[in-house]
């Protein structure tokens, strides 16, 4: 889960523009033509500014598009096909699935959001002013748990682990954390750590008795037939099926980091998938399909993230458009990716996946409204 480096040599803006390619396109596909130009607009802009690749996918009125611009491969200069669906590390994004499986335990009375985490994994978390009786589910999935940011070890690099065939285990991540002192008392405040989902996905697995992945798999996945969404298992490195490699900057050279060692980020940051599935998945959850109305309601529920207008919830990030149309969702960075995804109430949905950070943090505030408003 290592932080994505941003930047990128502007001599290669030329060998990474490719051809821009559309998918379903035509006038029946239901998404105005003004809004795939516009996003056009924007994901070509990205390119020529030096990221090697874009996928935007737009769902409107049921019927979904999907535009592509840049390359999947620098060395080949074959450029991003818009089909069939292709698939990429979606990073933090992962979190949303995490919290609706807990959502759902919660709903069948397995789990309480305002009991003490100690209550479902007793004696897990002790550590210096980290204590797992103080600090309560809802705070693990909002991150305002005080838990110190797992990825600040260096050790937490699922890239490097892949080249070295390291694996992690959940109980060595949580050694990590608990070697640093907690960042604040519990609840004081809002501060965004993957340690919280490394703990939230060892609870689901210690109420349920299964493996997390089983979990997802049954409770979400298979229900919604996201058959393109996976979480690999450890020493997975490769991405199945199609997809375009994922690029970083390592010491001024453009290197393809699409293989990952995905215990590192596991159920945090570890998943796989395409712009139509996770379309359909936060179409799914704002409809009521994923987890109960009052479950929902309790997922949405955030506090101020101090950036971007954006409040977070359970899982999800919520902002007021300047349309005021209502974007719920998440983004997540991985090595060689970067993933912008999420819906409205109403039913609209995008999903916009980088396969290179872009020099400078995009304006996600514009890019949601031109896919959304």
């Amino acid at each position: 889960m290592r932080v994505v480096t941003i930047g990128i040599a502007a001599g290669l803006v030329a060998l990474l523009v490719g051809c821009a390619q559309d998918a379903g396109t035509d006038a029946s596909a239901g998404v105005s033509e003004n809004r795939i130009r516009v996003v056009r607009g924007d994901i070509d802009r990205a390119v020529e500014d030096g990221v090697t690749g874009m996928i935007a996918t737009l769902t409107e009125n049921g019927k979904t598009v999907t535009l592509t611009s840049g390359v999947a491969d620098i060395g080949t200069h074959a450029p991003i096909p818009a089909a069939p669906p292709q698939r990429v590390r979606i990073g933090s994004v992962s979190k949303t699935f995490t919290s609706a499986v807990m959502l759902q335990l919660v709903a069948e009375g397995r789990v309480r959001l305002d009991e003490p985490v100690d209550t479902y994994l007793p004696g897990v978390l002790r550590g210096d002013g980290i204590d797992g009786r103080a600090i309560t589910v809802r705070q693990i999935l909002r991150h305002q748990s005080g838990l110190p940011e797992l990825t600040d070890d260096p050790r937490v690099d699922e890239y490097r682990a892949g080249l070295e065939g390291r694996i992690m285990t959940p109980a060595e991540e949580i050694a990590i954390i608990l070697s640093r002192p907690a960042d604040f008392a519990p609840g004081a405040r809002f501060e965004y750590s993957n340690s919280n989902y490394i703990v939230a996905d060892m609870l689901i697995e210690r109420v349920t008795g299964a493996s997390y992945v089983d979990e997802l798999n049954r409770r979400i996945l298979k229900p919604l037939r996201l058959d393109d969404t996976y979480l690999p298992g450890p020493g997975e490195l490769d991405i199945r099926g199609p997809h375009p490699k994922g690029y970083a900057d390592i010491d001024g050279v453009i290197t393809d980091v699409s293989r990952i060692e995905p215990s590192v980020p596991w159920g945090a940051g570890g998943m796989v998938s395409t712009g139509d599935d996770l379309n359909r998945f936060y179409r799914a959850l704002l409809a009521g399909q994923v987890v109960p109305a009052a479950e929902l309601r309790e997922m949405r529920d955030g506090v101020p993230m101090g950036m971007l207008d954006i409040s977070y919830g359970l899982g999800v990030g919520s902002a007021h458009l300047p349309c005021g149309a209502e974007y719920v969702g998440h983004t997540g960075g991985i090595s060689g990716y970067l993933t912008i995804s999420g819906a409205t109430p109403d039913g609209r949905a995008v999903t916009y996946a980088y396969t290179k950070p872009p020099k400078q943090q995009p304006d996600q505030t514009a890019m949601l409204s031109h896919a959304l408003c």
